[in-house]
């Protein structure tokens, strides 16, 4: 009974247009003061203490990391390098899309900057060069997506602080996954380029290949400090977003020059933004999971679908179907923050291992955001693009098509997911 009345509460507020951080907020107020007798003073404390774990202070650094590479040349060098090595296939310069978002990801941690990132430079371009609108947006929109699969990526990091799992096992966890998706976005760009005889580039040579490296090579460097240095044990994943934000500075302002120390204080404020409202939802989404564990709302569930019994299998399946239908209607974090402490303590008891059950949690919402109604890469390439979200909903089937295959093969072949960080001897 317990469990449908905070689900009421919840869905109700939300289908006012409330904002998520403030439904959760709000639903958790009511039902402690209507149906319980836990003082409302305790609360506040409540919303202290969910955000005072050390792991949470990697996501306003990894955000203020990517808010420097973003606007500090670094993405314009990656798109140039990609299209160096893969310019002269079919759809080069879309291939060049997957790729220069494949690198991009590895140093930004968010979905929506890769496509601000690279949309904003090679859309203009491919229009330029002759593509389709609704082909750039198709291949730039999906492939953003890879932000928050290959690491680092604040998705995950919100996974482990909900869960208590590892940050580096997860980080590791997302390299091959982030690598397969990347290259079946690539064939599937190349499919559709080579079926509609898109146009291809002129094949660069080895040393036009080599200078486009020496040029990008800052911005790749950032992968190995962050992964080397997590790996390695010379810092935490939160010590890792710390170096990564001060060099991510320090190769804008210093090595490229692509920004004023002027626009230092613009590029802080939206960083203060972005992570103040992130760092909301977390807060409230944490006052919400006190709220579940106190109603033993997961532990009823869990039990309800054992007695069902379902196994992993099918308990996957519901997984993927929840988790995919709650991202037409919410952001990726919130829907971690919520879902996540109910179901993973099923897949525990159903022998699923927490580091795969998360990547699993990641793609779903890699999907979710790159489908309507509140897809925010959606958004993003509608604000590059000028296109309407039917139009781009149209044009990001074939690839979002790929992503759904994807989510089959990686849900149920787990050495996917787990044999890297089995590997480096991380879990």
């Amino acid at each position: 009974m317990s469990t449908a009345v905070i689900l009421f509460l919840l869905v109700a507020l939300m289908l006012t247009g409330m904002p998520i951080s403030i439904s959760l907020g709000l639903t958790v107020l009511s039902f402690l003061y209507l149906f319980t007798e836990v003082p409302i003073e305790s609360v506040a404390l409540k919303l202290f203490t969910g955000i005072e774990k050390f792991e949470i202070m990697a996501i306003p650094f990894f955000i203020l990391a990517g808010n420097f590479l973003t606007h500090g040349g670094v993405a314009r060098r990656m798109i140039n390098f990609a299209t160096s090595m893969v310019g002269h296939f079919y759809g080069g310069l879309g291939l060049s899309g997957v790729v220069a978002c494949a690198l991009f990801a590895a140093i930004s941690g968010s979905s929506p900057a890769t496509v601000v990132a690279i949309g904003s430079i090679l859309l203009p371009a491919m229009v330029k060069a002759g593509y389709p609108m609704k082909f750039g947006a198709g291949v730039v929109t999906t492939a953003g997506g890879l932000g928050i699969l290959i690491p680092p990526s604040i998705a995950m990091i919100i996974y482990a602080v909900a869960t208590n799992s590892s940050i580096g096992a997860l980080f590791m966890a997302g390299v091959i996954p982030g690598m397969v998706l990347a290259f079946l976005l690539g064939a599937t760009t190349w499919y559709v380029a080579r079926k509609n005889n898109y146009p291809r580039q002129k094949k660069a040579s080895w040393a036009e290949r080599w200078t486009a490296l020496r040029e990008a090579i800052w911005g790749v460097l950032l992968v190995f400090v962050v992964m080397g240095g997590i790996y390695s044990g010379v810092f935490t994943p939160t010590e890792a977003a710390a170096v990564a934000a001060v060099y991510a500075f320090v190769i804008a302002i210093f090595v490229y020059k692509d920004m004023q120390l002027k626009d230092v204080t613009k590029v802080l404020i939206s960083s203060a933004n972005m992570s103040a409202m992130l760092l909301y939802i977390i807060t409230n989404a944490a006052l919400f999971s006190f709220l579940m564990s106190y109603q033993h709302v997961p532990e009823e569930m869990a039990g309800w679908m054992l007695s069902q019994g379902l196994g992993p299998i099918g308990f996957l399946l519901i997984a993927n179907l929840l988790l995919l239908a709650a991202g037409n209607f919410m952001e990726p974090s919130s829907i971690i923050l919520i879902l996540a402490p109910i179901l993973f303590p099923i897949a525990i008891k159903l022998g699923i291992d927490p580091i795969h059950f998360g990547i699993i949690m990641v793609v779903n919402m890699e999907i979710g955001m790159c489908h309507p109604p509140v897809g925010l890469n959606l958004y993003v390439a509608s604000g590059i693009t000028k296109m309407g979200i039917t139009e781009l909903t149209v044009a990001v089937w074939p690839w979002l098509l790929t992503m759904l295959a994807f989510l089959v093969l990686v849900t149920y072949w787990s050495p996917l997911t787990l044999w890297l960080p089995k590997t480096l001897g991380m879990m």
